[in-house]
């Protein structure tokens, strides 16, 4: 059993050094690590440099306020990880507004720390680079048989589904919105994941950054689903600004709308979280891409369907 003290800027990270079975060597968290709900027990890390409450827009523009003036999303808080003394960070390099980053991390602790952190830094762009991650985790927190272990796992559930699905000729174009306004929809992994549930992604490529779009895109595409599933918004946080989708022009007239499928799924717990929950995810997209092959059991939790 690893001995080392660890501290995880990164909630995906988090879940992943408790999946393999090291929860107590976490000595501290960031401010959005709340899965599992032991860890909210966790010194806190690191802080938001951005009001809560704000709607989509007004994040939107302070994020990019502070992104222009050189400015981060996010604070370290140095004393803290000082007092903690860790023998690994964990954080992130994939985006500059999910988490705090890889350059925030090195320049907080530069030559700030007692002894030598080992800093880890994950940046998966697709299913295979989170299965990766795993495994690099568990490699440097010298548990490297747990990683596989967990991996093996995640891929026989996935493995179920592609399975079940192999045969299957209707594959409904589904478009997931990651972002109300201004409108993004989802990529990296997600587009990876909608194909594996049975679905033909619209608007997003595979491991490419999510892309803004115009609503006269979504109206071009008339996808037979609609997900959505705002970065670092529960479901109920996503129905307080759903109406912004709802008041656009030609919205009722759209496929999935008028056949019942459309749909908001909690992004802040899955979708936006590259660790073991991913394959949930997935299981998640199958539920609501083919309902009649499967029930996992998340609709009500994960997801709900948004009848108008």
């Amino acid at each position: 059993m690893s001995s080392k003290k660890i501290v995880s800027l990164l909630p995906a990270a988090t879940e992943i050094v408790c999946a393999i079975g090291l929860e107590e060597n976490l000595v501290g968290r960031s401010h959005e690590c709340d899965y599992p709900e032991s860890v909210k027990r966790l010194p806190v890390c690191s802080e938001a440099n951005i009001p809560d409450n704000l709607s989509s827009g007004a994040i939107d523009i302070k994020v990019k306020e502070l992104l222009s003036d050189a400015l981060s999303v996010y604070t370290v808080k140095r004393e803290v990880i000082k007092q903690l003394n860790p023998d690994v960070v964990i954080t992130q390099a994939q985006c500059a507004v999910c988490a705090v980053s890889l350059a925030e991390v090195e320049e907080a602790l530069e030559d700030y720390l007692d002894r030598q952190s080992t800093i880890i830094s994950l940046q998966p762009e697709s299913l295979e680079a989170i299965f990766n991650n795993i495994r690099e985790v568990a490699a440097v927190l010298d548990v490297s048989a747990k990683g596989d272990l967990l991996v093996e796992d995640l891929r026989e559930r996935v493995d179920i589904i592609r399975h079940k699905l192999k045969f299957m000729e209707n594959k409904p174009t589904v478009a997931c919105i990651e972002w109300l306004e201004p409108m993004m929809v989802s990529g990296n992994w997600v587009p990876e994941l909608v194909s594996i549930a049975g679905g033909v992604p619209v608007l997003a490529e595979n491991g490419k950054h999510s892309p803004y779009v115009n609503w006269g895109d979504i109206l071009l595409q008339n996808p037979d689903v609609i997900i959505v599933m705002p970065c670092g918004f529960s479901i109920e946080r996503t129905m307080k600004e759903v109406d912004l989708l709802l008041q656009l022009p030609g919205f009722t007239d759209l496929k999935a709308v008028m056949n019942d499928r459309f749909y908001i799924a909690d992004g802040n717990q899955y979708f936006n979280r590259p660790g073991p929950r991913i394959v949930d995810s997935i299981e998640i997209l199958a539920e609501i891409i083919h309902p009649k092959q499967f029930i996992f059991g998340y609709e009500g939790n994960g997801w709900i369907r948004f009848s108008l």
